[in-house]
């Protein structure tokens, strides 16, 4: 018993940062369909709005569960972290509520009023956007305080949109045809060098900003251990911008700047989790330090045990039920 409470912490740690990971991939790519929006005729923004309608409000549930773990299993840490967040998770909701009821007025109000809710949606996706990437550029520093730091949280939040907007034009490509497949693939090769950028001066920033990240990725063995993940993340974004020139990717390998994005994503995430484990606070808390009582984090372990495969599961159902070309925007 005393080893698995032991293991219990880095279990919660380990859950936690799944949900968000699945998190960034799952809502980050209707975001971005949300933020590429802007300039696009109406007849595609109501087949924008359909690619993400069956999923949108269910790909939420995983952020749930993140910050859920984090109040739960960490209470020592999640007091000091939404503290100092307050504000930017009061934006992220503000933007996160916007769009969910814009997603219903636009087509439920008269035409004159549908514009103002389209912008509504685009408004409420870039500030969830916005947000969600300065809170994880604080989180990254230690939620140290200085212009430097704050300078290095902007570039994490526009290199997030960056990312949820190529990551939604990826969808647009799978789910979406003629025209506005077009489109998509236009928006894709224009947000390319906007996430090599952001993801080259975020490489270059963290160790600056970051002793212990400049300790973990500089120091040998590891740094030829985790030379890896940004060669294999750097070949990913080559591929990427290969597939965008080709005319295959409008055809069969639709689906394949979309994964090459969420593969970036999840080899960011490793490198991310690399360097901060195994702080729940970098520099400041650990996940034994923040972690609940063991018995509390038991008994928290067996609703996660049935909660967690269940929303796997239905994630899983909702995408194979409504996977393939998106359709006309119905509502009931």
């Amino acid at each position: 018993m005393m080893g698995l409470d032991h293991a219990m912490p880095l279990i919660f740690l380990g859950l936690m940062g799944l949900a968000m990971l699945i998190y960034v991939v799952l809502d980050g790519y209707d975001l971005g369909v949300g933020l590429l929006m802007l300039g696009a005729s109406d007849a595609h923004k109501d087949r924008m709005v359909a690619s993400i309608g069956p999923f949108w409000d269910a790909n939420e549930t995983w952020l749930v569960l993140g910050v859920g773990t984090l109040l739960i299993a960490f209470p020592k840490a999640q007091g000091l972290i939404l503290n100092a967040l307050y504000l930017p998770v009061c934006l992220m909701l503000l933007g996160l509520i916007l769009r969910g009821v814009a997603f219903d007025f636009r087509v439920k109000v008269d035409a004159q009023w549908k514009p103002l809710w389209n912008r509504a949606f685009m408004a409420g996706s870039l500030l969830a956007a916005l947000a969600q990437g300065w809170m994880l550029g604080r989180y990254i520093t230690g939620l140290q305080s200085g212009w430097a730091f704050d300078l290095f949280a902007a570039a994490i939040a526009l290199a997030l949109a960056a990312a949820y907007a190529l990551l939604g034009a990826g969808w647009l490509l799978m789910k979406t045809e003629g025209a506005l497949q077009r489109l998509a693939l236009a928006r894709a090769k224009q947000a390319w060098p906007a996430v090599v950028l952001g993801l080259a001066l975020i490489s270059v920033a963290t160790p600056w900003v970051s002793p212990t990240v400049r300790e973990r990725w500089f120091q040998m063995p590891g740094l030829i251990a985790l030379m890896p993940i940004p060669l294999m993340c750097g070949l990913a974004l080559l591929v990427l911008r290969a597939q965008l020139n080709s005319s295959r990717v409008l055809g069969k390998l639709c689906w394949l700047p979309f994964a090459l994005t969420v593969a970036v994503m999840v080899l960011g995430f490793f490198g991310v989790a690399y360097s901060l484990y195994p702080y729940v606070m970098v520099d400041r808390m650990t996940a034994w330090e923040a972690a609940a009582a063991p018995a509390s984090l038991r008994f928290i372990l067996v609703g996660c045990a049935i909660s967690v495969p269940v929303i796997l599961a239905y994630t899983a159902f909702a995408y194979r039920v409504f996977w393939g070309k998106a359709g006309e925007l119905h509502y009931g």
